[in-house]
């Protein structure tokens, strides 16, 4: 699974990244994490706001923080 996040360094983007990691840790996810911090890749997706939430190359969400069951659906899915 190629999970990636989606953010310029926001405070909200930070703890989205953080969130997403701890998550994959606590699930046992065989998962790739990384962090996307350029402007005109992240624009790529179409994301009008961040932080953005990309898995397997889809968007999932965006423009907000999960909560922690909302997370746990979106990468329980994949």
């Amino acid at each position: 699974m190629e999970i990636k996040v989606l953010g310029t360094g926001c405070t909200k983007c930070k703890s989205l990244e953080k969130m997403v990691r701890e998550k994959v840790a606590e699930l046992k996810l065989d998962a790739n994490v990384t962090k996307e911090e350029d402007i005109v890749k992240i624009m790529g997706y179409g994301i009008l706001s961040t932080p953005g939430l990309v898995i397997n190359d889809k968007v999932v969400m965006s423009g907000r923080l999960p909560s922690d069951k909302e997370l746990n659906e979106l990468l329980s899915k994949i």
